[in-house]
């Protein structure tokens, strides 16, 4: 674990962005810890975009429940250019038949085993260098959207060795896997009691 990641004290600070990403983002430091609140003029890939030209190389996971080829190329030309050394996808397992083509491009690029099959709602991402362990989360899909979003970035701490816990817990499912497997994969039942949960049996049946 990097040593910038242990320290205690965050440098904590709240903004209102109407700019770019790198300039609501600022210069990252040990234990940076920023919310802001934007016009949804970036989207989490610009913010994931701004990091790395800070980070250096870096391993780079995304939590997504769509995902559009504007992400996939982008995450491809990181791929090539060795900002991206890795790729973890944690996606919504509804979104297999719409993002049937873009997840085996994804998988193409960065490994059959590179994609998590969940329920998901969460929109997170993780960016692991040689010095920083950044963990950015907002209401912001993985493209720009002109409205109110809010969006954090943390560097280091419980929250990312958290999220980086679950990750690596999630078992890659294959692309057939049957509802049940997915909410299990999930741990959903652990939240829900059953009678509740039978409401939402069955995966979300994305429009065509």
């Amino acid at each position: 674990m990097a040593a910038a990641s242990a320290i205690a004290v965050r440098r904590k600070r709240a903004v209102e962005s109407f700019k770019t990403a790198a300039d609501c983002i600022g210069t990252i430091e040990p234990g940076t810890a920023l919310f802001a609140v934007t016009r949804g003029q970036f989207s989490m890939i610009d913010a994931i975009l701004a990091c790395l030209d800070q980070t250096g190389p870096a391993d780079v996971s995304l939590w997504t429940w769509t995902v559009a080829e504007y992400e996939i190329e982008c995450m491809d030309r990181l791929r090539k250019d060795g900002r991206a050394r890795s790729g973890r996808l944690i996606i919504d397992a509804g979104a297999r038949d719409k993002n049937a083509g873009l997840i085996r491009q994804w998988q193409g690029r960065f490994g059959a085993d590179s994609v998590r099959y969940v329920v998901n709602h969460a929109k997170i991402a993780t960016i692991e260098s040689d010095t920083f362990r950044l963990l950015l989360r907002g209401s912001m899909n993985l493209n720009f959207n002109p409205r109110f979003e809010q969006f954090d970035l943390t560097e280091g701490g419980e929250d990312f060795d958290l999220v980086r816990r679950l990750e690596l817990e999630l078992p890659v499912l294959p692309d057939n896997i049957g509802g049940a497997e997915v909410y299990a994969a999930s741990k959903v039942a652990d939240a829900f009691g059953s009678e509740k949960l039978a409401m939402f049996t069955g995966l979300k049946v994305w429009a065509k």
